[in-house]
């Protein structure tokens, strides 16, 4: 099973773009709990702590396919990197002058939002100059995905292991130092420094005129509500069933759900129609959240979260696949931001709808809803299998130029699926 993955670590700069990429979004994987931290730190209320979170939470959707079209146009290197500097000096600013004055904060907060770099799209970008093979490029994407979960469970535990050696002021300092690092050691690679998008044509919407990739978005906003709503109906069950380890625990094993089924889907080579192959997996993620419902004891419940999370890699893998192949010519780092902004947006907004389900219905509402927002992504996939089964946006392979072969460029592979 690890031959795949340790194939592609072991080729030229995959290994150093992979953990590059992983450190440099440190500070977005953990802003939401180290501004919390901070601001209860500062004698400030949840109320604003919750706001200021919020804050970054939509300056970071707006500026992720904005920054990713300039990544496009302009190459990785001169957007990247004036991009986290920039965020890390707005988070330094907050983390020094603290929640007064109150305007001043929330500019702050918005600035770092709006100026982190779109790496996550950017290594994707990477991933076919870099391996060149389409199957390891997709087996990439589902080690992406893996890495991701990693990141995610592991960042919370480096806030806090730093609020509690120094402070929360020194954790967003740290966090940001470190993701600059992480970002700079991308940027300054030779993979990141000749990357050029394909050449584009000029349309003020850019990624968003492709019909297929129209059809993921509104498929993920729906995942992306299906994960708010757990992690909002996980805490009345918690607070029912143990308190805070319990809910610690439910948000680990969602993870750990995520990181197995990731593990075994970039494993296997898969064959067939990327478009249905999707729709097979939303349908399985959809039918893994009902169970929830049942909200047995602990132990159970966190088994039943393990399987609630085991198809979400892999789905997410899939749609990169697809991602790639429907982004149109020249837009590659757009569209795999404006997934990230869509799945972002859906998680903000299932969070939001939850809460009023689990005070008018308790925990037991709360749980209805992933599988009702998975049940309806799938149709939203069924209702557009023609679309995202069609060719997408002008696919070619140009892996280097005429005029200088180490110069990589956006390759972009056929329809045919052997990953």
């Amino acid at each position: 099973m690890a031959a795949g993955y340790l194939e592609i670590l072991r080729a030229r700069h995959a290994a150093r773009l992979l953990v590059g990429t992983l450190i440099g979004r440190l500070p977005n994987a953990t802003a939401a709990i180290a501004i919390v931290l901070f601001v209860r730190a500062e004698g400030g209320s949840y109320s604003l702590a919750g706001a200021l979170a919020a804050v970054y939470g939509v300056a970071n959707a707006v500026g992720q396919p904005v920054l990713g079209r300039l990544v496009d146009l302009h190459g990785q290197p001169r957007v990247q990197l004036p991009a986290v500097v920039l965020s890390a000096l707005a988070m330094a600013a907050f983390a020094f002058t603290g929640v007064e004055p109150l305007p001043f904060a929330y500019a702050a907060v918005a600035g770092a939002g709006l100026f982190t770099p779109p790496l996550e799209g950017g290594l994707r970008a990477l991933w076919p100059s870099v391996l060149r093979k389409e199957d390891q490029v997709h087996t990439a994407y589902a080690m992406d995905a893996i890495a991701q979960e990693v990141m995610f469970a592991v960042g919370p535990l480096l806030v806090t292991l730093c609020v509690s050696l120094w402070s929360a002021q020194a954790a967003l300092l740290v966090l940001n130092v470190i993701g600059v690092l992480g970002a700079l050691s991308v940027v300054v690679s030779p993979p990141s420094r000749a990357w050029r998008s394909a050449p584009r044509e000029a349309h003020w919407l850019g990624a968003l005129r492709s019909p297929g990739l129209l059809a993921l978005l509104g498929a993920f906003l729906f995942v992306g509500i299906a994960l708010g709503s757990i992690t909002v109906a996980s805490v009345p069950y918690a607070d029912d069933h143990g308190g805070d380890v319990v809910y610690g625990w439910l948000m680990a094993a969602l993870g750990l759900g995520a990181l197995v089924g990731g593990t075994f889907y970039g494993a296997r080579r898969w064959t067939g129609e990327p478009a249905r192959r999707l729709q097979v997996l939303v349908a399985f993620l959809a039918v893994c959240y009902l169970p929830l419902m049942l909200m047995p004891g602990a132990v159970a419940m966190t088994l039943l979260t393990v399987l609630a999370g085991v198809f979400l890699a892999p789905a997410i893998a899939c749609a990169f696949v697809l991602v790639d192949r429907h982004a149109p010519r020249g837009t590659v780092t757009e569209a795999f931001s404006w997934l990230v902004t869509t799945f972002t947006v859906g998680h903000s907004v299932g969070t939001g709808l939850a809460g009023p389900v689990v005070d008018a219905g308790g925990a037991l509402w709360g749980f209805a809803v992933p599988g009702a927002a998975g049940g309806v992504s799938l149709l939203v996939l069924l209702a557009t299998g023609r679309v995202l089964a069609a060719s997408g946006g002008g696919a070619v392979v140009a892996s280097s130029s005429e005029n200088d072969p180490n110069r990589a460029v956006e390759p972009r592979f056929s329809s045919g699926d052997r990953a």
